[in-house]
């Protein structure tokens, strides 16, 4: 395989098509643990770290995307917990103790849900912050690599890893690495878990909608805040959220 835009394009494009056919059941099965959250007054906790982070702001706060939706990510710890800046750094996330204090920050609910992104699964705050989802009764979806995470020997001091925990496992479909186009010295380019990750939490995103249309209600839906009323809508909607969502850095 050679190392172009086109190449990486088809590889993106046969990931995105494998993906869409072999998690149709569990985008079904998490659409439905949301769907029934958000009946119950729930909100929709994402978390993700490193460029996981990115899955959260597909889910909370976006054109498109549920109102009821919540980002959790480890600079709470200084904007919100009152912890030093130096407290942040691409360690953090193998340190099991920050997901307590993290759980501690967010305004949950016990009908809240949770969405956790990683794509090694295998990190030590991740793995406990979904051991505190599950002890405190959360509904808990978990987007991973099946591939990468298989691969891997958990940091956490249990031994589990995130598609352990969940209630639903959705799999990116990305490689070993993330990276897709080998390299002839070695190592690859073109990572791929970010948008198929996107794709996954799009399609649940969707399917919420239609289950809380087939039920006959309005879903709390955002537009964009860049078109006419798109203000004056969604502040209506967030409303009814006072306190338990969380918009800006």
């Amino acid at each position: 395989m050679t190392v172009s835009a086109e190449d990486y394009l088809a590889v993106v494009t046969e990931t995105i098509g494998r993906v869409a056919t072999t998690q149709r059941e569990a985008v079904g099965r998490a659409a439905d643990l949301i769907a029934e959250a958000v009946r119950a007054d729930g909100v929709v906790h994402a978390f993700g770290t490193g460029h996981s982070e990115a899955l959260a702001m597909e889910i909370a706060g976006r054109a498109g995307g549920l109102v009821p939706t919540n980002r959790i990510a480890l600079r709470d710890l200084v904007l919100l917990g009152g912890e030093p800046a130096e407290r942040l750094g691409p360690l953090l996330e193998r340190d099991p103790a920050v997901a307590h204090r993290l759980y501690e920050l967010a305004p949950v609910r016990p009908t809240d849900v949770f969405v956790l992104a990683s794509n090694s699964g295998v990190n030590g705050a991740m793995v406990e912050f979904a051991t505190l989802v599950k002890e405190r009764g959360h509904g808990l979806v978990a987007i991973t690599s099946a591939q990468h995470s298989g691969r891997m020997t958990s940091r956490h001091p249990s031994g589990r890893k995130l598609s352990d925990l969940a209630d639903v496992v959705l799999d990116n479909g990305a490689p070993y690495g993330d990276a897709t186009l080998p390299l002839p010295g070695g190592g690859a380019v073109g990572a791929v878990s970010s948008i198929t990750a996107a794709l996954l939490a799009q399609q649940v995103t969707v399917e919420v909608v239609a289950r809380l249309l087939a039920a006959g209600e309005r879903p709390p839906v955002y537009l964009s805040a860049n078109i006419p009323d798109g203000d004056a809508h969604n502040n209506e909607l967030e409303a009814r959220y006072a306190g338990r969502i969380r918009r800006g850095a």
